[in-house]
Order: structure tokens, then C-alpha cells, then sequence
């Protein structure tokens, strides 16, 4: 059969099979991210049906699903916005790095993999998915929320943070000097300092300049505006994804609206087919020999998450709910996470340390749209669980301690007191015998 024919079947099954999973998930109200992952892993390398020549396509859209995300989620705020979240929401982003890269690093140390790997390894706990986040906070309707800007911050600062990561892991797996390790740090600092700068200070103009009453044009040029300045961004070490949400932020008004409503299906096809990527590649068989480390880390890195984000809601000043709602829904690990490792990987550091962080970030994956969803009602039913029991308790102590009462009184010949009941109540001006209101 012809390749174009075979790529055609290929790619259309893959899209038709992930329209029906969307259709039973949206059934019972839940994320389609996990079948998406279990759907790559069934399709991918060592699985029933590894996919041939769509692959390199599939591969593309990835990259397109993960920029039209951070670009849509952008899209939601202003450049002010931006600014004030990221100089009070800091202190927020230093307790995720101390909280989420330390567990990573002491696995690293445990396992005996040495300092570079630990470094790595750190990297791969403390980045929360920014692409899985995205699409979770608009399945569940949170975009509006008042816990989500916090949440964005804190993803921000992380993404941000990749301009500095990065350049220093490169430099460390390739054992390059001090020297060329600086240059290139200094050189994804400026890129990302130089296209903030633009967002914030010139976003109306950008705004101007794209803006046009026919949807085609408008189309066109946001969607090319944001490839371009992503691609260029990695050029320049600095993340894709920063890129394209810095393009997002600096869009506004009628532009941003207009954007928003043009692009909306555009991320939804590139989204699901960068889950269905990211469980492409990955074999089924090189999880079972490192599954127990890489639960034991998911479940450590799971709780740290929460605490940071219900840290950084409670400084905010969020109610008890959204606090819950933002830890939960920072859980999620995804493409930074796998990007990581696989320099790592490529440079040969430790054999073990690909399959391990593969193994972690699809258990994280797959759990954090499920913690998204429902860490806040667990939390809400355990609190009421726990006041109920404590109200309980001192009741029964109340009890006792009235029945100690009316014994020591009837030892001494008194008429014990009767507990007062709804119907000692006096009707007139409503107080009991006892002269409560």
C-alpha cells in the first residue's frame, strides 16, 4: 500500500479512536488524558499496534499541541496580571523547587546514580505538566476560578525557571566548562527578560498590529505569530512554551476574544494528539523493573505538590476549597519532565534513569487530572469527618462528666438535674428553664 495511504489510515484512526474516547469520558465526567496516555502506550513502541510511518506527523503535532495550550491559557490574562502574580506569588515558586527537587535528588543519591543524575532527576519531580494542567483547568471549567491565577503563577515561575535549568543540565551531561555554561545561560536570560519585556510593555501594539475583522487573517496571523516566536525561543534555549504564552499574554481585548474562540478546536485536535505522543513513546516493558521507585517517588512528589499549592492559595488568601483545588491540580508531570530525561538519556548518564522517569511521569500523569478533579471534595469530606468525630467526643465526655455529677449528688442525698430537652423550652420570650435564648 502506498505510504501516503498507509499515513492517512494511521493518522485517521488515531484521531476517530480519540474522539470516541473523548465521547466516553465526557459520558461519565472525568479527563480524557488518562485514556489518551493508555491509548499511545497500546499504539506506540512494544505495543499491541506500533504505528509506522504517521509517527513523525504525530511527533510535529505535539509540539503544536503544547504551544496552542500555554498559547490559550495566556490568552485568559493580561500582561498586568502577569507581573503582579509573578512579584507576589515568588516566595510561592521557591517552596516548589525546595519541596519538588529535593525528593528527586535524594532518589538519585539513593539509587547510587551520582550527583549529574540527581540534578536531572530533580529537574523531572519539580516541573508540573504545563500542557496536562492546561487542559484540565478547562475541562473542569476552572479558568475563572480565583485559586487559578496562583496556579499559573506557579507554573509561570516553573517554565521561567527551564531559561535557567536547562542551559546548566546541557552543560553538566556534556561536561562543558564554567565558561561555556555561563554563555549560554546568559543568552536564555536575555531571550526570555527580551520577550517578556515585549509583552508586558508593547502588547497593545502587537494587539494593533494583528488585529482584523476577518477570521481568516486573524487566524493566520496569531497562529503563525506564535510558531514563530516559539520556535525561535528554543532556538535560543529558552522553552517553546514560555514563548507561546508570553505571546498570549501580550493579546488583548477584541484580539485576545477573537483569538481565543478561532483557536479553541486547533488545541483540543494538537492536545489529545500530545498525550497519545507521549504514550507513543513509551514501552510497556521497560516500566515493570523500575515501577516501585518511580510509585514511591510519585506518591512523595504527589503530597509535596498539594502542600505547595495550598501554601501558595492560603498566602493568596483563597478559602479552604480552592486551596485544595490548586495542590491537586498542580500534580500532573508531563512534557518538561520527559524532555529532561531524555538529554540525559541521549548523553548516557545512567541506563535506568529514562525508563524510571517515564515510569514516573505516566503514573503522574494519568493521577494528576484525577487529583485536579477530586482532592478538594476528599479534603472537604475528611475535615467534615473529623469535626463530626471530635463533636462526638466531647459530647460523650459532656456526658460523663454529668453522669460523675449526678452520682456524687445522689451519694450525697441530692435530686440529680435532668438534662435539659427541646421541650423545656418556655414559649414566652423564647429562653429554656435553664435562661438560655
Amino acid at each position: 500500500m502506498h505510504s501516503s495511504a498507509v499515513f492517512l489510515i494511521e493518522f485517521g484512526a488515531i484521531i476517530f479512536g480519540l474522539g470516541l474516547l473523548g465521547r466516553f469520558a465526557g459520558r461519565f465526567q472525568f479527563s480524557p488524558i488518562p485514556l489518551y496516555l493508555l491509548a499511545g502506550l497500546a499504539f506506540g513502541e512494544g505495543g499491541l499496534l506500533p504505528l509506522g510511518t504517521s509517527e513523525e506527523f504525530v511527533a510535529i503535532g505535539a509540539e503544536i499541541g503544547v504551544i496552542l495550550l500555554l498559547l490559550m491559557l495566556g490568552l485568559e490574562y493580561t500582561a498586568s496580571d502577569l507581573v503582579s502574580n509573578l512579584k507576589t506569588q515568588y516566595p510561592a515558586g521557591l517552596v516548589d523547587a525546595a519541596l519538588n527537587a529535593l525528593p528527586g535528588a535524594a532518589m538519585a543519591l539513593l539509587l547510587g546514580w551520582g550527583p549529574v543524575a540527581a540534578v536531572v532527576l530533580a529537574g523531572v519531580t519539580w516541573i508540573s505538566s504545563s500542557g496536562v494542567i492546561a487542559k484540565v483547568l478547562g475541562d473542569l471549567g476552572r479558568l475563572g476560578n480565583r485559586e487559578t491565577p496562583v496556579v499559573l503563577s506557579i507554573l509561570v515561575l516553573e517554565d521561567l525557571s527551564m531559561a535557567v535549568y536547562l542551559p546548566i543540565v546541557t552543560a553538566l551531561l556534556a561536561g562543558a566548562g564554567l565558561a561555556a555554561g555561563s554563555v549560554t545561560l546568559a543568552i536564555a536570560l536575555g531571550v526570555a527578560g527580551l520577550v517578556l519585556l515585549l509583552a508586558v510593555r508593547y502588547g497593545r501594539h502587537i494587539s494593533r498590529f494583528v488585529s482584523s475583522d476577518d477570521p481568516e487573517k486573524l487566524l493566520l496571523v496569531v497562529l503563525g505569530l506564535t510558531l514563530l516566536v516559539a520556535g525561535l525561543a528554543q532556538q535560543l534555549q529558552v522553552s517553546a512554551a514560555v514563548g507561546a504564552f508570553l505571546v498570549g499574554i501580550a493579546l488583548s481585548g477584541e484580539v485576545a476574544e477573537g483569538a481565543h474562540n478561532l483557536l479553541a478546536p486547533l488545541r483540543d485536535l494538537f492536545a489529545a494528539v500530545f498525550f497519545v505522543f507521549f504514550g507513543l513513546h513509551t514501552d510497556p516493558a521497560s516500566i515493570p523493573p523500575v515501577l516501585l521507585p518511580a510509585l514511591a517517588l510519585a506518591v512523595v512528589t504527589a503530597g509535596t505538590k498539594i502542600a505547595t499549592g495550598y501554601w501558595a492559595a492560603k498566602r493568596a488568601g483563597i478559602s479552604a476549597k480552592g486551596r485544595w483545588r490548586a495542590g491537586g491540580t498542580l500534580v500532573a508531570r508531563g512534557e518538561f519532565s520527559i524532555v529532561i530525561a531524555g538529554l540525559a538519556v541521549t548523553a548516557g548518564i545512567e541506563p535506568n534513569l529514562g525508563p524510571l522517569a517515564t515510569a514516573y511521569v505516566l503514573i503522574l500523569v494519568i493521577v494528576g487530572p484525577l487529583t485536579a478533579r477530586y482532592t478538594e471534595p476528599l479534603a472537604t469530606r475528611l475535615t467534615r469527618w473529623r469535626v463530626a468525630r471530635s463533636a462526638a467526643t466531647d459530647t460523650a465526655a459532656v456526658e460523663t462528666d454529668a453522669g460523675r455529677a449526678d452520682r456524687e449528688r445522689g451519694a450525697e442525698g441530692e435530686t440529680p438535674v435532668e438534662p435539659a430537652t427541646d421541650a423545656a423550652y418556655d414559649a414566652v420570650d423564647g429562653r429554656d428553664v435553664l435562661g438560655r435564648s
